[in-house]
């Protein structure tokens, strides 16, 4: 008789673990965008060069990028797919002051460098 309640309490313990992962599971999933990205850019010092900026575009969301265009006005870089939680560095032009960033999905994101000259 002990051995059988030790089995139910098992079976009723592992049943709520499972549950609880679940829920998490699903918490966590559903607070993530699935289309979203993040703009970070950097000036660095270079050599013989000066300052150089380094855009860093990242996928925040939960489902790939497509056909990603980052317009600096006079010039543009394309990225065809960014999946989720991939994070690229771009180099923009020489005297570039901002950047749309724009893809398939409808996402829109700028940045201003001018700042950062």
């Amino acid at each position: 008789m002990g051995m059988s309640k030790t089995l139910i309490y098992g079976w009723i313990g592992g049943g709520a673990a499972v549950a609880v992962v679940v829920i998490v599971l699903l918490l966590v999933h559903t607070n993530t965008p699935q289309y979203a990205l993040s703009l970070d850019a950097s000036s660095e010092m270079q050599m013989g060069v000066g300052s150089a900026i380094r855009l860093y575009v990242t996928n925040t969301g939960s489902s790939p990028l497509t056909n990603l265009k980052a317009d600096y006005g006079a010039t543009s870089d394309s990225i065809p797919e960014l999946d989720p939680s991939q994070k690229i560095m771009l180099s923009p032009p020489a005297g570039s002051k901002m950047v749309t960033v724009t893809d398939d999905q409808g996402i829109t994101a700028a940045k201003d460098f001018s700042s950062m000259s």
